[in-house]
Order: C-alpha cells, then sequence, then structure tokens
C-alpha cells in the first residue's frame, strides 16, 4: 500500500510522520532499511517494503478506509479470540482504535509500540480488565509482537492471530514449506486431515495447521523471492486463501484479488473461548510473527 503521496499531518521525526486515507490514520515509517504503514484503526500492519523488494504485505485495493470496517489485507490483529467462536469475529481488537505510545529509531530500524487499554465498549463485548500493546519492528526483517496482559483479579482465557496475508505474485506459482502435514479443515468443519510437506494453493484454503515449523516458507516463482514466516507463542498456523468464488462475495477484495496473497497466520488457536489459553491476573502472554524475504537463486 503507497502511502508516499498523502501529505503528513505531523512529523514526529525524522522517519516517523502521521497521515490520513479517508477516515483512517496512519504511522509512516520511512528509513533506509526499509518503508512502512499502521493503521491506528487496529494497529494493523498495512505495508512493509524492505529495501531493494516489493512489498511484502498485500492490500485490497478495493479496503474500506471508513474508520469503522476492518481493513482487507495487511496483518490484522485477531484478539481476544480467533474465528467465529464469538461476536464479532476475529475479536474486537481489529476494529478498535489504538494509541501511539512510543516511537524509537536507529540506523537498524524504527521501533513503533501501539497500545489498546480496556474500555467501556470493551467491557460490553468481553468482560474482561486487560491491557494490550503491539510492537513493531521495522528494518532488514518486519517483527510483530502483541504482548497482553491480565489486568483483573480472576484469570481469563483468550485465543488469537496475527493474520498476516503474503503479497504473492501469483499464488498458484507459489509453493509454500514448513506448515506440516496436519491440518483440520475448516472446509470440511474441522475434519482432521494429513496433507503433504509442499503445498501448491489451487483452489479455496481454510487450514489450520496443527504442528508447524517454526519458520513457514513461501517461494515466490513469479517474484522470484522466498518470504519467511517465524512465529512464536503459537500452537498452530492457518493458511487461507479465499480464491475466485471467495473473492468474488467480498465487496473488499477485488475479483481477482486472491490471485495475489496467501494468508500464513501465527495462531493460538482454541475451538471455544472456554478452550482458549488461560492467563493469570498479572500475567502476560506474546504472541509473535517475524517476516523477511530472500531473492531466488536463478
Amino acid at each position: 500500500m503507497d502511502l508516499h503521496t498523502l501529505p503528513a499531518l505531523s512529523v514526529l521525526s525524522d522517519c516517523v510522520t502521521i497521515v490520513k486515507k479517508d477516515d483512517v490514520k496512519f504511522v509512516r515509517i520511512i528509513h533506509e532499511k526499509a518503508i512502512a504503514g499502521i493503521a491506528l484503526l487496529g494497529a494493523h500492519v498495512v505495508s512493509y517494503q524492505p529495501n531493494g523488494h516489493d512489498d511484502l504485505i498485500w492490500m485490497s485495493n478495493s479496503a474500506k478506509f471508513d474508520g469503522k470496517t476492518a481493513l482487507r489485507g495487511g496483518i490484522p490483529i485477531c484478539w481476544p479470540w480467533f474465528g467465529r467462536i464469538a461476536a464479532p469475529a476475529h475479536g474486537f481488537a481489529r476494529n478498535s482504535e489504538w494509541t501511539l505510545l512510543e516511537h524509537r529509531e536507529n540506523e537498524n530500524g524504527v521501533i513503533v509500540s501501539l497500545g489498546l487499554p480496556c474500555t467501556e465498549s470493551s467491557l460490553a463485548i468481553w468482560p474482561h480488565q486487560f491491557n494490550a500493546i503491539l510492537n513493531i519492528e521495522v528494518g532488514d526483517q518486519l517483527k510483530v509482537t502483541l504482548d497482553v496482559t491480565n489486568t483483573d483479579t480472576t484469570p481469563w482465557t483468550f485465543s488469537g492471530a496475527l493474520h498476516t496475508y503474503l503479497h504473492v505474485g501469483d499464488v498458484r506459482e507459489s509453493e509454500t514449506r514448513g506448515m506440516g502435514a496436519e491440518y483440520l479443515d475448516s472446509l470440511q468443519n474441522g475434519k482432521l486431515c494429513h496433507g503433504g510437506e509442499l503445498l501448491i494453493v489451487t483452489d479455496t484454503i481454510d487450514r489450520v495447521y496443527t504442528k508447524p515449523q517454526q519458520r513457514i516458507e513461501v517461494s515466490d516463482k513469479v517474484k522470484q523471492r522466498t518470504l519467511s514466516i517465524e512465529n512464536h507463542g503459537h500452537n498452530s498456523a492457518v493458511l487461507w486463501n479465499p480464491w475466485a468464488v471467495g473473492a468474488q462475495g467480498m465487496a473488499d477484495m477485488d475479483n481477482d484479488g486472491y490471485l495475489n496473497m496467501l494468508c500464513v497466520e501465527s495462531t493460538l488457536h482454541a475451538d471455544s473461548l472456554e478452550n482458549g489459553h488461560t492467563l493469570q491476573p498479572q500475567q502476560s502472554y506474546q504472541l509473535a510473527t517475524t517476516l523477511s524475504v530472500r531473492t531466488n537463486d536463478k
């Protein structure tokens, strides 16, 4: 997503400015190592372009920037649950306005911290006290870490995901490895299935891989590069592409948008809120994903 042409609302440092597209404000980062954009709505990374490479993040050309609708593409923050196990789907973090807490930079890159405190609105949806911070490290690689703390007096359970949309030249010409062979197929009501160690997407896919390696790699033959996704704090990896029929059913995705994206998600998966990860009072938990790229040997 190109934020270059937007005028700065405020200049925070040599590398960090605040810009606005329609009704959404963004933290824009321009550093010699990489450029990036982060929407305050949802603490949503919408762009990451390391020096010498095309954007590693896919954003829909039809994404809505009305300040209310979750953005289609980027890295949505699914929390305090993942999926449709409660309402709204994927939790409220991705539809909430986050606050810029801190930014700092040096020759290696820029670090931005965004915060989501507990509010009356969040308590009406999910009656628990919490504090959530998203740390985004932009440099030769992109590291996104969701750090949540139970500030309540009783335990609560949660699930979540860093729902990364990867930008590929053609998903049909991309090969994914490292996700493992065992998965729950959401297209078959969560049926346990076994596949191969290599995945080439040829149709709709919505899978929860239960035994992924820490590092998953997507080899993009069209762009002649390999995207590397290293996850921490997860218990699974979700891979998703809606394919043609799914894309046509989304108002915020172009009909052919599915060809240039593949979601590879760092996921703390649970089939219900009750079966999520339990966090005791004053305990914290980190869910992280790190994205990097290398050029394929020709």
